[in-house]
């Protein structure tokens, strides 16, 4: 069985990524995270070191510019030449050059059942906008904000009394699940990321 190799990148606790590193350490499972990298110091780094992984930094705050932020995380990356690279709490939004590079290989979740609450604020945005349900969404990363070919999504209902942070925790746990959902399908072949993203160009 080939094992997909993955990289993951990270800003600050990695529950996603703590929940991936558990499902990988698996005999069974498809996939081996080989790297994980931040755009600061993240308390995420704690995973890294308890299951054994190495990490790197690439401060975004130490370059001049974002693209230039993103062509030294290229780097970083290419040095480890990961099948998949998934995005788990990274909360910069990458330079196009990096996705053009990587494209259709990453993979991000999002707190919401896309296209609905797009961006930083997607269980804030359900919450204001007073619907029943909101929900989970794993996407392939493209140019836009949260506009990629979506590879899995499950709803959430919004329950009476709910406030962001409430309903962000419930939500939570559905994240992780499908991503660990996704990254297994993809190993597996049953999810072509190539296939996804042409089919949503058309």
């Amino acid at each position: 069985m080939r094992v997909l190799t993955v990289a993951v990148l990270i800003s600050g606790a990695g529950s996603n990524l703590r929940a991936l590193l558990e499902a990988a350490s698996a005999p069974d499972y498809p996939a081996r995270i080989i790297a994980i990298g931040a755009d600061r110091e993240a308390a995420g780094f704690e995973h890294a070191e308890a299951f054994g992984i190495p990490t790197f930094l690439v401060p975004f705050r130490e370059f001049e510019s974002r693209e230039a932020w993103g062509r030294e995380l290229g780097v970083q990356l290419a040095a480890w030449q990961p099948d998949l690279v998934v995005l788990s709490g990274m909360m910069r939004l990458l330079p196009a050059d990096l996705v053009a590079q990587w494209a259709p290989r990453i993979i991000n979740t999002h707190p919401a059942y896309l296209p609905e609450f797009p961006g930083a604020h997607g269980v804030r945005d359900a919450i204001a906008a007073g619907v029943t349900q909101t929900g989970a969404s794993v996407i392939v990363v493209d140019h836009g904000v949260d506009s990629g070919p979506i590879l899995a999504q499950e709803r959430v209902p919004v329950l009476p009394g709910d406030d962001e942070s409430a309903l962000h925790e419930r939500i939570k746990p559905v994240e992780r699940r499908l991503l660990i959902d996704v990254v297994r399908r993809i190993a597996d072949g049953e999810i072509d990321l190539a296939v996804a993203a042409a089919e949503a160009s058309k």
